[in-house]
């Protein structure tokens, strides 16, 4: 004991120190001094003595010896030899760690979740924009109900596992120069559910689950765009044999309305008027989500002019408030005039000194008119 010194003042610990907290300083020191780590070689004498505290004051029955007659009764303790045959690496020193630590009682595994599932779900714009139910048709595992999921047939009941005796883990302990290492995997008999099924219910086959043909009800948010998923959680499939059930995964496809362009939450649309109503001003119904609206059309309007209607696009998915409606404006040149429209048209060109009729032709003016709406 000479060449290790006092084993508390070595990991930094009071002599009334807990059990965690001696944990802890080995593992601080691990980190500091570990060859792995800090290539100096003092470094790596002093983690073996660090080690070696640390394996004595971890086993009570072994610091109680220390701590009474100086000597921990051990045959561990004939020097530091011991100590060579140590090749772990250093992840697999603090794995060995978190391994004792995780499994310091063993726990019944369970049954296992369900699967996720996925589905596309295909709604208009309007919809889109202001939300919807729609109901949704699946083939999807479901809990049995002739054995209320236990997956036993009726009458009978899951038997406890003898091999992990419920737990649905098994545990193997080994020794290591640093204590006991536990290790734990899911029971192979019972496949970690911690019951074993003798008489299987023939409706499901032991899976506590069966394949249905279910209607499910979808609530769709306001203002969702094409792409959007909807994550439904519980309503996938059931787990095997009382199993939570999974998440449902909804895909949104968005029809595109042929009255709109949708840009994030703002709506384009197109509206035709002719020469005089550009000139002279107008009022046109445009078609919006809700009721159809008027719009006024100023003398002058230019083909190509947006008109922004406030408010009247697309409900914001989070918080209040809508998109706007964008109107763009297209004139249209008629191509079909009347022997009427084109005396009024040939009137309005001279009244503003604009030529229409090219020089050296000796067709009525009418006629050339005609010839340049044809």
């Amino acid at each position: 004991m000479a060449e290790l010194g006092d084993l508390y003042e070595l990991l930094g610990v009071a002599r009334d120190a807990s059990a965690e907290e001696i944990k802890r300083a080995y593992r601080r020191l691990a980190r500091e001094l570990h060859p792995d780590t800090n290539p100096d070689p003092a470094a790596e004498e002093q983690f073996k003595k660090v080690s070696v505290a640390y394996e004595i004051l971890s086993d009570p029955e072994r610091r109680l010896s220390y701590d009474t007659y100086g000597d921990p009764r051990g045959p561990q303790m004939g020097g530091m030899g011991n100590m060579g045959g140590f090749e772990g690496g250093f992840g697999d020193l603090f794995d060995m760690f978190f391994s004792q630590m995780g499994n310091q009682q063993g726990h019944r595994r369970g049954p296992a979740e369900g699967p996720d599932l996925e589905t596309t779900l295909r709604l208009d714009l309007t919809e889109a924009a202001f939300g919807a139910e729609r109901e949704l048709s699946l083939r999807l595992a479901v809990p049995c109900e002739d054995c209320a999921s236990t997956g036993a047939a009726p009458g009978s009941t899951p038997q406890i596992c003898g091999d992990c005796q419920g737990t649905g883990e098994v545990r193997r302990v080994r020794q290591s120069i640093l204590g006991q290492m536990v290790t734990s995997s899911p029971c192979g008999r019972c496949s970690g559910f911690g019951q074993v099924i003798t008489d299987p219910c023939p409706s499901c086959r032991g899976e506590g689950r069966v394949t249905q043909e279910r209607t499910l009800t979808v609530e769709v948010p306001q203002g969702v765009e094409s792409g959007t998923t909807l994550r439904l959680a519980g309503r996938g499939a059931a787990g095997p044999r009382g199993g939570p059930a999974g998440s449902l995964f909804v895909h949104l496809d968005v029809t595109p309305d042929p009255r709109f362009e949708r840009q994030g939450d703002d709506l384009h649309t197109m509206i035709h008027i002719g020469i005089a109503q550009a000139a002279l001003g107008s009022e046109i119904e445009v078609s919006t989500l809700d009721e159809p609206i008027v719009v006024r059309i100023e003398p002058g309007t230019q083909s190509g002019t947006i008109l922004r209607q406030k408010g009247i696009g697309i409900p914001h998915l989070r918080g209040r408030g809508r998109g706007d409606l964008y109107v763009h404006v297209q004139i249209d040149t008629p191509s079909d005039l009347s022997d009427r429209e084109v005396e009024l048209l040939a009137e309005l060109a001279e009244l503003r000194g604009q030529l229409i009729v090219p020089e050296g032709e000796h067709k009525g003016l009418l006629g050339k008119i005609r010839s340049a709406f044809s």
